[in-house]
């Protein structure tokens, strides 16, 4: 079944082996027929995470990337809809010969190329693949197949099959094998004998039903892994070392094995960190409101959460997050603005706004802003949360009438956020924002030189480099920032020519920290390396719950 834990199973083995000391490389496979995940509604498919070059990806690739500490790129994600894509362009060229193109070999060989070529390009010991989707889905049939061949085209001891399923628990505290087995019965009639068996459950597996599971599904009993649920998705890869998989993997795929000294413990390091951080009655726990439109689904928002975490780790306090929908903040009486709000935030020591395209729910993120600003909470603003800080400075701080964004109003007077230039004419809308790793310029002796640490001057206009992932297609009309800034607040980073806004921020002489960015700085936020946004907002809350 999908949302069971291949992404964070296939993470967590990559993490493992990445800490003996193997060099690694993972790909994820979605089945859908869209050339990518920009385009989908976080309702349906989760948060799209964006990777350095700009490829918009299905949030499983932020899980790589923060389990495994690694950069990915456009050819690290492989859906149906680029495969299918690129083949018919190479029929249109005439590559084929007249031959009449077809799933196999056709579609299968064009799987099986791009993997190898990943695999090849990367130097890595091992490949990672993820396939997406539920096994008997008609749309994963060409990928099964692909991997089918290539199972039979390598060495033996090159190839293993990893197959995540299902052991549910009845009410009376039985493990039930019979998902399990008949998930392997589809696969076998694919012509694909699983290796390894990951079994995900409530709790860990019984040692009668890892027998039972090894007997009938043809796998020995060593690998047949227990994968319980647990509160902390970084403590997994831990638990599948306890289980033995990376001794299993080695001895299948006969890897070499490395010296102990090459052996990398900082990540079960960080896990203890945060367990006994969990355990502890005196740790420092902090609430933040994240003010969003999708807040019914944490998942739109994995990045944010996960960034909160990993400031809160090396801070040594616990995060609880609330998650506040915008549109209830959208009330026109004064009096019932001021009920709302109190409700929805009183007792929370920060505030945060994320990212976000369209009309709805924007007036209460405004609102939100508008409270953080004036009852001096810290804040921090992400892409449309930065945008919308604009709007409310232009608005109050300025005193501009019938401010907005050309996005949220056409007919606005006083566009404070407008179309990127190189946006006017652009008709479609996957892949064609302001996406991937750009540079920021930060002006020194700013709060955003003192949140990156960045000293002395060592980029241009004055100012320090730092690069962050985008993704909009607004930005600041320069043609306001100069009235904005005389109103109070001030651009402390830019682009390199200096005209397109890159960060937003009050001085710390009028509020103890209102941060707002035109980036998504979650994107880059790692366990063991947060990101700087993120650890500074957090680092003021503390020290307004102090106060």
């Amino acid at each position: 079944m999908s949302g069971l834990g291949k992404g964070i199973t296939m993470a967590s083995v990559g993490r493992i082996l990445k800490d003996h000391g193997y060099k690694i490389v993972p790909i994820k496979i979605d089945p859908y027929i869209n050339i990518d995940a920009g385009t989908m509604n976080p309702f349906q498919h989760g948060e799209v995470f964006v990777l350095a070059d700009g490829t918009e990806v299905d949030l499983d690739l932020g899980h790589y990337e923060r389990f495994m500490d690694v950069d990915l790129r456009r050819e690290h994600n492989l859906t149906t809809g680029v495969v299918y894509s690129a083949v018919i362009k190479r029929e249109r060229r005439g590559e084929y010969l007249g031959q009449t193109v077809q799933i196999i070999p056709h579609i299968t060989n064009e799987i099986k190329a791009r993997i190898r070529a990943v695999a090849a390009k990367s130097g890595a010991d091992v490949c990672l693949v993820e396939i997406g989707g539920t096994v008997g889905d008609i749309e994963s049939m060409p990928f099964l197949e692909a991997v089918r061949q290539m199972h039979g085209e390598e060495d033996e001891n090159d190839f293993l099959f990893v197959h995540v399923t299902l052991v549910p628990t009845t009410t009376q505290k039985e493990q039930k094998t019979k998902p399990t087995q008949h998930s392997v019965k589809a696969l076998r009639e694919l012509g694909l004998q699983p290796d390894l068996i990951v079994c995900r459950g409530e709790e860990a597996l019984q040692t009668g039903v890892k027998e039972k599971i090894a007997m009938f599904c043809n796998v020995r009993k060593e690998a047949v892994v227990s994968a319980p649920d647990t509160e902390d998705i970084y403590e997994v890869p831990l638990l599948l070392e306890k289980e033995g998989i990376s001794a299993y993997i080695t001895r299948k795929m006969q890897l070499e094995q490395l010296e102990q000294s090459k052996e990398d413990h900082a990540w079960e390091k960080m896990v203890e960190r945060r367990k006994s951080r969990r355990k502890s009655c005196t740790v420092e726990k902090i609430r933040i409101a994240v003010v969003g439109k999708y807040a019914g689904l944490e998942d739109s928002y994995l990045s944010i959460k996960e960034a909160l975490k990993h400031a809160a780790t090396t801070l040594g306090c616990e995060v609880e997050t609330r998650w506040v929908e915008a549109e209830v903040l959208e009330v026109e009486a004064e009096a019932e603005v001021e009920a709302s709000f109190f409700d929805g935030f009183d007792g929370f020591q920060g505030v945060l706004v994320p990212g976000g395209f369209g009309v709805r729910g924007a007036e209460g993120k405004i609102k939100a802003i508008e409270y953080a600003r004036t009852r001096k909470i810290p804040f921090l603003g992400l892409c449309f949360g930065f945008q919308l800080a604009v709007v409310e400075a232009a608005r109050n701080l300025a005193g501009l009438e019938d401010v907005n964004s050309s996005e949220l109003s056409a007919a606005t007077p006083h566009p404070v956020v407008c179309l990127l230039e190189e946006q006017a004419g652009v008709v479609e809308k996957g892949g064609t924002m302001r996406l991937g790793d750009y540079e920021v310029f930060i002006k020194k002796d700013t709060l955003a030189a003192k949140v990156y640490e960045v000293h002395g001057v060592h980029g241009v206009h004055g100012a320090a480099r730092v690069v962050e992932r985008h993704r909009h297609r607004y930005e600041v009309n320069p043609a306001y920032a100069e009235r904005l800034e005389q109103a109070g607040v001030i651009f402390s980073g830019t682009d390199r020519s200096g005209l397109r806004k890159e960060i937003l921020e009050i001085p710390a002489t009028q509020h103890p920290f209102f941060l707002a960015t035109q980036f998504h700085p979650e994107f880059k936020s790692r366990p063991n390396k947060p990101s700087p946004p993120f650890k500074a907002f957090l680092a003021a809350c503390l020290k307004n719950k102090k106060n």
